[in-house]
């Protein structure tokens, strides 16, 4: 992990502080830890893999589908 510095406002600061004294989380790191992972599932990784599939199926690299055989009765 990498160190980072940030600044925040206030009430931002307050809200962590109750969620870290109502044992919501062991710290405040951790609090902005999973909100980050949130924000980035939500908005970005999701969205990054909704891209890569598309771009396979434009490059003719997805799933093909199968052709389905029938047999003929007799």
């Amino acid at each position: 992990m990498k160190l980072i510095t940030l600044y925040l406002p206030e009430p931002y600061i307050e809200a962590l502080d109750r969620l870290v004294n109502r044992k919501f989380y062991p710290n405040r790191a951790e609090a902005i830890r999973s909100a980050i992972h949130d924000l980035l599932r939500d908005e970005f990784w999701i969205v990054e893999k909704k891209r890569q599939k598309k771009n396979r199926r434009r490059n003719g690299n997805g799933r093909k589908k199968r052709k389905s055989i029938r047999k003929r009765g007799a």
